[in-house]
C-alpha cells in the first residue's frame, strides 16, 4: 500500500511539474555531489524568471490539519501576545508613573531588557538545534517546561518592591528574566509551524489561525490590562489648579496635606490594580499552554536525504545569513516592526499628555485591535488571491496617513476613525512576516538539501533582529522624553514633551515604514518562485521516503 501510494503521489507531482513552464528537475544526489545549478542559484536568492500555469492544489491526507489542531496551535500563541500587549502599551508608563522611576533608568530597563531578549533568541535557537526528539517532540518540551517560571517572572515584573533605592535594578533583573523565558517559549513555538505539515497551504492556513488568535490575544491583553488599570491613569488625585499654598494661607496647607494623602492612596491603588492584571494574564498563560500541549502533534519533515554527520550550528548559521531572501525579509520587517513598537509604547502617553483622550485611550486601543482581528481573514484571502508581497505593500502602507491624521486632528471622532483604519494595517504587519518566513525556509531547504534542522535559526534570528531594533527605538524614545523635560508622576507635562510625543507617534513611524517597504521591493520570492519550490521539495520528500 505504501509503495502504491508513493507511486500515485510521484505520478501527480510529475503531472504538476509538466504543467509548469519552467520546472526544476530534482533527483537524489549522492553525498558530496554538487546541487544542480538551479539550486545553487537559490543560495544567492536569485531565481530565473518563470511563469506558472495555475494547477489544482492537492493535499495529501496525512498532511491535512484538522480545525481542532489549528485552533489548539493558535491558542498556544495567544498568551505571548496577551503579555506582549500589556508590556508594550503599559510598561513604560508603569515604570514612570506607578513605580516612579525617572526616565533615564527607565530607558535603561526598557532597552537592556529588549536587547537581552534579542540576544537570548539565537542562544535558545542554538540549544533547540541540539535538542533530541522526545515522545512529545523536539520543541514542545521547551514550551511546557518554561511556562511556570515565565508566569512567576511576569507577575514580579508588575510588583513594586518596598524599597525605593535600587528599584531600577529590580525591574531590570525581572525584565531580563521574563525576556529570557518568553524567548524559550516563543522561538520553539514559531518554529513549530514548519513541523505541523509539509504542505504550504496547510501551513499558511495554520499561520492565519495563529495570527487571528495572536491579534485576539493582543486585544485581550490590552482589554484586561487597560480596563483593570484604567483607574490608575486619571486626574482624580491631582489638586485643582487654582489651589495654591502661596495665597490661601493656613487653609491651603491643610489642602496640600490632604492632597498628598490622596496621592499616596491613589498610588497604592494603582500598584494593586497592576498586580491584579498580572495575575489574570499569568492564569491565561497556563490555560492556553495546556490546550496547545493536548491538541498539537509535532511531526518531522523528510525533505532531504539523511547524512551521516549533522552540520554544526555555526556552519548552519553562516548558510542562513548568506541566504538573500531571508536577509531581505528580515531587514524590511525590522523597520516596520520598529514603527509599530514606537506607536504601541508611546500611545498611552500620547493620549494622556499630548491630546485630551486620557479617558478614551483604553477604548481606542480595543477598537484598533478589534479591527485587526476582524481583518485577518480578509488579508489571508488577499494574499492567496494577489500574493504575499502585494498584500504586505497594500496593508502596511495603509497605516501611514492615519497615524499622521491622529496627530494633526486630535479629537475623539477622528481618533476612533483612525483606530478602525489602523487595525487593518496592524493585522497585515502581524500576519505577513510569519506567513512569508516559511516560504523563505522552503527556499533555503531547496538550495541546501543536505543541511537539515536549521528552522530554529531562521525564527530565532528573525526575532533577534526585530527585538533588538525595537529595544533601541524604545530606549531612545524614552530618552527623548527625558531631554524634553518629562516630569515623573506629574499630572501634566510641558509643551516640549507634548511635541516629542507627537513626533514619536506620527513622523518617526512613517519614516520607518517607508524604509521597510523600500527594502521589501527587493524580496525575490514571488508566487511563481514559491510554486516552483513546492514542486521541487515534494519530489525531494518522495526521494527521501
Amino acid at each position: 500500500m505504501a509503495g502504491q501510494s508513493a507511486a500515485v503521489v510521484a505520478e501527480e507531482v510529475e503531472k504538476l511539474a509538466a504543467a509548469a513552464s519552467a520546472p526544476v528537475p530534482v533527483r537524489a544526489m549522492a553525498k558530496g555531489e554538487k546541487a544542480p545549478k538551479s539550486l545553487q542559484a537559490n543560495k544567492l536568492g536569485k531565481h530565473p524568471e518563470a511563469t506558472f500555469i495555475k494547477v489544482p492544489h492537492q493535499t495529501h491526507t496525512e498532511q491535512r490539519l484538522s480545525v481542532c489542531s489549528k485552533l489548539c496551535f493558535a491558542i498556544g500563541g495567544a498568551p505571548i501576545q496577551v503579555a506582549g500587549s500589556a508590556t508594550a502599551f503599559f510598561l513604560q508608563i508603569y515604570l514612570l508613573d506607578v513605580a516612579q522611576i525617572s526616565p533615564v533608568p527607565a530607558s535603561v530597563v526598557l532597552f537592556v531588557g529588549k536587547a537581552w531578549g534579542a540576544v537570548t533568541d539565537p542562544v535558545v535557537g542554538f540549544f533547540i538545534t541540539k535538542s533530541r526528539w522526545t515522545k512529545i517532540g523536539r520543541l514542545m518540551p521547551w514550551m511546557v517546561g518554561c511556562t511556570p517560571f515565565l508566569v512567576v517572572s511576569y507577575f514580579y515584573l508588575w510588583f513594586v518592591p518596598p524599597f525605593t533605592s535600587g528599584r531600577d535594578i529590580w525591574y531590570l533583573g525581572f525584565y531580563c528574566l521574563y525576556q529570557t523565558l518568553i524567548t524559550c517559549f516563543h522561538v520553539p513555538y514559531s518554529a513549530l509551524t514548519m513541523f505541523l505539515s509539509t504542505d504550504q497551504r496547510e501551513r499558511d492556513s495554520a499561520t492565519a489561525y495563529r495570527m487571528t488568535f495572536e491579534v485576539l490575544g493582543t486585544l485581550v491583553g490590552a482589554a484586561i490590562q487597560g480596563q483593570i488599570v484604567a483607574s490608575a491613569h486619571t486626574l482624580k488625585h491631582c489638586p485643582h489648579p487654582n489651589v495654591s499654598a502661596g495665597h490661601l494661607g493656613n487653609g491651603s496647607r491643610a489642602e496640600v496635606i490632604k492632597s498628598l494623602a490622596a496621592t499616596q492612596d491613589f498610588l497604592s491603588h494603582s500598584r494593586k490594580v497592576y498586580m491584579i492584571a498580572a495575575g489574570v494574564i499569568g492564569g491565561i498563560f497556563l490555560i492556553c499552554t495546556t490546550v496547545m500541549f493536548l491538541g498539537v502533534k509535532e511531526k518531522d519533515d523528510p525533505y532531504g536525504p539523511r547524512t551521516e554527520k549533522p552540520i554544526p550550528f555555526h556552519k548552519g548559521f553562516v548558510l542562513v545569513m548568506k541566504h538573500g531572501p531571508y536577509l531581505t525579509l528580515t531587514a524590511a520587517f525590522l523597520f516596520i516592526s520598529v514603527a509599530i513598537q514606537l506607536v504601541q509604547s508611546n500611545f498611552v502617553l500620547f493620549c494622556t499628555y499630548a491630546v485630551d483622550l486620557r479617558d478614551h485611550f483604553q477604548n481606542i486601543v480595543l477598537t484598533i485591535l478589534m479591527s485587526a482581528v476582524v481583518s485577518i481573514p480578509f488579508w489571508q484571502w488577499f494574499l492567496q488571491r494577489f500574493g504575499k508581497k502585494t498584500a504586505a505593500f497594500c496593508g502596511i502602507t495603509w497605516m501611514m496617513p492615519f497615524t499622521v491624521m491622529l496627530v494633526l486632528i486630535p479629537n475623539t471622532v477622528v481618533a476612533y476613525m483612525v483606530a478602525v483604519s489602523s487595525g487593518l494595517s496592524v493585522a497585515a504587519s502581524l500576519l505577513l512576516p510569519w506567513s512569508m518566513l516559511p516560504d523563505v525556509v522552503d527556499d533555503f531547504r531547496l538550495a541546501n538539501p543536505f543541511s537539515k534542522g536549521h528552522e530554529a535559526i531562521f525564527y530565532s534570528f528573525y526575532v533577534f533582529f526585530t527585538k533588538f531594533a525595537a529595544g533601541i527605538s524604545l530606549g531612545v524614545s524614552t530618552l527623548c522624553l527625558q531631554f524634553a523635560g518629562y516630569n515623573t508622576g506629574a499630572c501634566r507635562q510641558p509643551p516640549p514633551v507634548v511635541y516629542t510625543l507627537k513626533l514619536l507617534i506620527g513622523a518617526a513611524p512613517v519614516a520607518f515604514i517607508i524604509t521597510g517597504l523600500m527594502i521589501l521591493l527587493l524580496y525575490p520570492i514571488s508566487e511563481d518562485v514559491r510554486l516552483r519550490n513546492k514542486l521541487a521539495l515534494d519530489e525531494l520528500r518522495l526521494t527521501s521516503l
